[in-house]
């Protein structure tokens, strides 16, 4: 089950007391100040962990809290310092002050520490405040106090690319078609309720991490559907794979859901609305095959894709923009997918045999 979003309570260890203390012994005079500093106390810190891929274990534990350090003690002795508390979070992981919406950390790397709550420092003993002209001070310091704060996870998935498109445009057919994934594939909207992750391997040990997004609709970056809380998986990726549904089953057109999602991409941010795309026309299993040559070349120039050069345009003079078609069901196209989705990531030119 994956958990995007935990709000968590953290404190850090409050610091120990110094102690007023003196030396008495029978064998030695006149012994003195002889009170011990206290312990630090221990920090909480947010570590990123590469083994984890959901915030679910703070729904059952909340509150993160350090160990306070000891006072100190007779003879000089300094109070143990409170053990530090590291929290483990996965990678992707944005943090917030939840009262502030103050920006806090962004934990993208493995091992990577933030320290969200300081522990007190350790208070002074009496020994430290003797002089030649005060020999017998009576003052301490206490310990420093606990910081205390609430904070707000929001987990981004890391991925490379990330598919957008409507409820059953076969993005979860793709997800399994060009990686190991299982994504849940069915024959009606939403059947992705949760974001998948997959890794397509390619020749020459090269891979790109794909991200299947619960389908978009109009409005979802107003609230509308399950897509908007997952918009924000989306922000990470570096580019998007774009999916139009050549023969959409609610009898809607193609262009009319392109620009729609486009719109919602615009309306949710104009960054990610303006990160690489990748077009591609699915399901062209479904279409006749007397009219897929017709359908794509009207879509096409309906959107402004892949248009030529010249009439006698060879390959090496094609657009980079052309669309990819491909029948996830049957693998058709996969393979060009995936060649030119490596390509727009790298931002490498798509090679002469993956251009249209």
């Amino acid at each position: 089950m994956l958990v995007d979003e935990a709000i968590i309570h953290v404190l850090s260890g409050k610091g120990g007391n110094g102690v007023v203390a003196f030396r008495r012994e029978k064998s030695i005079q006149k012994g003195g100040p002889d009170g011990g500093d206290g312990g630090r106390g221990g920090h909480v810190i947010l570590v990123g962990d590469p083994h984890l891929d959901t915030l679910i274990e703070f729904q059952h534990r909340p509150h993160c809290f350090a160990v306070a350090g000891e006072k100190g003690s007779r003879k000089k002795c300094h109070g143990s310092d409170g053990a530090d508390l590291f929290v483990r979070v996965p990678l992707g992981t944005v943090v917030r002050d939840l009262e502030t919406g103050d920006f806090v950390a962004d934990i993208l790397d493995e091992g990577q520490q933030v320290m969200v709550a300081e522990g007190g420092q350790g208070g002074l003993g009496n020994d430290r405040f003797k002089t030649s002209t005060h020999q017998s001070p009576t003052e301490c310091t206490p310990g420093g106090d606990a910081v205390e704060r609430s904070l707000r996870l929001e987990l981004k998935l890391i991925a490379d690319v990330g598919f957008v498109g409507l409820p059953n445009a076969g993005k979860s057919t793709l997800l399994n078609a060009s990686s190991r994934a299982t994504a849940k594939v069915g024959a009606y909207p939403f059947t992705t309720r949760k974001p998948q992750l997959g890794i397509a391997e390619l020749s020459g040990d090269r891979r790109v991490v794909l991200a299947d997004i619960p389908g978009l609709i109009e409005g979802a970056s107003d609230g509308a559907g399950l897509g908007h809380d997952f918009l924000r998986h989306i922000e990470r990726t570096k580019a998007i794979v774009h999916l139009v549904d050549l023969a959409p089953l609610d009898g809607s057109k193609p262009a009319d859901n392109y620009r729609m999602i486009r719109a919602e991409l615009h309306a949710f941010s104009p960054t990610l609305a303006e990160k690489p795309e990748l077009v591609v026309f699915s399901k062209i299993d479904l279409v006749p095959e007397e009219e897929r040559a017709k359908r794509i070349r009207r879509l096409s120039t309906e959107l402004g894709l892949g248009k030529l050069a010249k009439k006698d345009a060879t390959k090496e003079a094609l657009r980079e923009d052309a669309p990819v078609v491909i029948s996830a069901a049957t693998g058709e196209g996969v393979r060009e997918l995936l060649e030119r989705a490596y390509a727009l990531v790298k931002g490498e030119a798509v090679p002469t045999e993956w251009r249209r």
